[in-house]
């Protein structure tokens, strides 16, 4: 049967909703409820919002239109003898949407839109939990069945989209972002010890783990996974992990396949009914998708950050500046490009942090996230969807630690390298003590190392460089992504990732060692896959991360703000060691990055304390 409703289409959106079990809404739901949380939402879909309620449930949905226009609207019922049997609110993108609604075509089910949204909808009705496994893209949705009286939380496998819960009793109250679950007036805001750890640690030294928030009782479903919640409790289930399988092919097979699987992914992500953009830094992986996408895209819109003079040059992280490149790439692409100016003045700005703050729910990562919303804003003034080179780097060993060294030690690789420092010694010397984040920091690794599984006879150099690969994906990379996802939908822009087709994952994450690097550099393998599509200079480039500002006006602005915090007395005060804050102010400005990463700590969790107001349970 067709939904009694014609709406759904292809969206990038904000979820929430609640559900009870015992035939009641959870207390404190009122009419006004649902569409409070619903608003919190509105930057991720700035086209339309919408709420569908029927007794102990409700659902809403906003939405930023990219497919099917017209028609899509959520959420999306399905009906049969006139009786809602199935309520679906989805946000994301579903690439192989066509297919399978060809598959379920055939099966006898009917469509009126041309939306991924639907496909959704029917491919929950026929294949119920097995549909996540169909599906290939970045999405999550939540799936009402009223016979049964079962709820389903869904998220993508890297949790590109994300997706968290609290547990009131029986009933659960669900959203896109924590702000939207918070906002239902049973939900109260939390910080205890676990979650402090989880708030600084996503940060400094980003590491996730997954399934946890930082507001206690308040859960996130962990990507490629499944919650089920029924009268009778809660089941979580995994629906895809990386697992290991041999790999046949040898080095020339193996290069075209990541070719095949590359291109087949971008030219996929191309699709859209609004105008698609490409994000274009003049590094390998940027450079890799928009060359990709030129057959594609006509014209190719390709933008690119620019912070000036004072941007980053050669350093210690071995930044070298992007500009030069990236219009190498314009010049051998032929593309509509946009520079983006940005400045430093600017990106201190107070209410520029405090807006970046408000969208990730956490702590942010200082200019690397004021300079990145500031590019999205531009993007989207012509573009409402944009593709990335995310994952890239986290799949090919693109970053310096990915080394037998690296991967050996019993840390989290990346830790020695970032050099964002456990900046614990800024808090109250008793509350560090309490948290105890090297002992916490260990127990994370051993426990995502005990995850990953090897192949018998696995050779221990090539089994240690595997499990480092499986860090970098599994907690590494939803800090990057959770971020690009806030600060995108923060201002209605779809960022979409080619690098994180599931299928060219578990075919890289597979493939041995001595392949990815088998000319000795990194991302050999990923060079080799595209050595005729890029002009020498950017194809053997190294790695540059993103920019950050290095002008001496953003360093002073951050010791004016802390300056002003302290004499303040603000919230963060209680938490820290006002005395180290205060030596931190006199540290010379060339001293090491720690003075600023100190400094935007405070700031940050300043920020997170006056804008969440939780109730501190340490």
């Amino acid at each position: 049967m067709p939904p009694r409703w014609g709406w759904g289409a292809s969206t990038m959106c904000g979820l929430v909703g609640y559900a009870g079990f015992m035939g009641h809404a959870p207390q404190g739901t009122e009419d006004t409820s649902l569409k409070e949380m619903t608003e919190t939402l509105a930057c991720r879909g700035p086209d339309a919002t919408a709420v569908w309620a029927e007794g102990a449930v409700g659902l809403g949905h906003t939405r930023l239109a990219v497919v099917d226009l017209v028609g899509g609207r959520q959420p999306m019922l399905l009906a049969r003898d006139r009786r809602t049997v199935l309520a679906v609110t989805f946000t994301g993108e579903i690439y192989n949407h066509a297919r399978l609604r060809s598959e379920l075509t055939a099966l006898g089910h009917r469509f009126t839109t041309r939306s991924d949204s639907e496909v959704v909808l029917h491919a929950i009705d026929a294949w119920g939990e097995g549909a996540p496994a169909r599906l290939e893209g970045m999405f999550a949705y939540a799936a009402w069945e009223p016979d049964s009286r079962r709820l389903t939380l869904v998220r993508d496998r890297f949790g590109v989209k994300p997706l968290c819960y609290a547990r009131l009793g029986e009933a659960v109250v669900f959203g896109s972002e924590p702000k939207a679950v918070l906002a239902h007036p049973a939900v109260n805001a939390r910080l205890d010890l676990d979650g402090l750890r989880e708030l600084l640690l996503s940060a400094h030294p980003m590491i996730k783990t997954p399934g946890r928030s930082a507001f206690a009782g308040l859960n996130e479903v962990a990507p490629g996974t499944v919650v089920t919640v029924t009268p009778e409790g809660v089941r979580t289930r995994r629906y895809w992990s990386l697992t290991p399988a041999e790999h046949r092919d040898d080095l020339p097979a193996t290069v075209a396949r990541v070719r095949q699987l590359l291109q087949e992914s971008v030219t996929a992500q191309l699709a859209a009914d609004v105008p698609v953009s490409v994000l274009l830094s003049g590094g390998l992986d940027s450079s890799v998708i928009a060359a990709l996408a030129r057959p594609s895209a006509k014209p190719l819109h390709t933008l690119s950050v620019d912070l000036g003079n004072r941007a980053s040059d050669k350093d210690s992280m071995g930044r070298d500046p992007d500009g030069p490149y990236a219009e190498l790439m314009v010049r051998h692409l032929g593309s509509s490009h946009r520079r983006v100016a940005l400045e430093a003045g600017a990106l201190a700005d107070p209410g520029a942090r405090a807006l970046v703050g408000r969208l990730r729910d956490g702590l942010t990562l200082g200019d690397f996230d004021t300079s990145l919303l500031q590019l999205y804003r531009a993007v989207r003034t012509d573009f409402p969807v944009t593709l990335a080179g995310d994952g890239a780097d986290e799949l090919f060993g693109g970053y310096r630690w990915f080394t037998p060294q690296a991967a050996a030690a019993e840390s989290f690789p990346w830790e020695g390298v970032l050099h964002r420092a456990d900046l614990t010694r800024l808090l109250d010397p008793a509350l560090a003590a309490a948290l105890d984040l090297p002992a916490h920091r260990a127990a994370l690794h051993r426990a995502a190392c005990a995850e990953i599984e090897h192949l018998p006879g696995a050779a221990p150099e090539e089994a240690a460089l595997r499990c480092d690969s499986y860090l970098n994906l599994t907690r590494f990379l939803p800090c990057l992504l959770d971020r690009a996802d806030r600060l995108s939908m923060g201002v209605g822009l779809e960022v979409r990732v080619p690098f994180l087709d599931h299928r060219l994952v578990e075919y890289v994450f597979n493939t041995p060692w001595n392949m990815k690097t088998f000319d000795g550099r990194e991302k050999s393998l990923l060079r080799a896959a595209v050595t005729d599509l890029l002009p020498e200079p950017v194809l053997n480039r190294r790695k540059s991360p993103y920019p950050m500002v290095r002008d001496p006006a953003y360093r002073a602005a951050l010791t004016a703000q802390v300056h002003r915090l302290l004499a303040e007395d603000g919230p963060a005060t209680d938490l820290l060691d006002v005395a180290a804050v205060r030596s931190l102010l006199l540290e010379p400005t060339d001293a090491d990055r720690f003075p600023r990463e100190g400094l935007e700590l405070v700031l940050d969790l300043d920020q997170w304390l006056r804008t969440h107001r939780p109730a501190l349970q340490l």
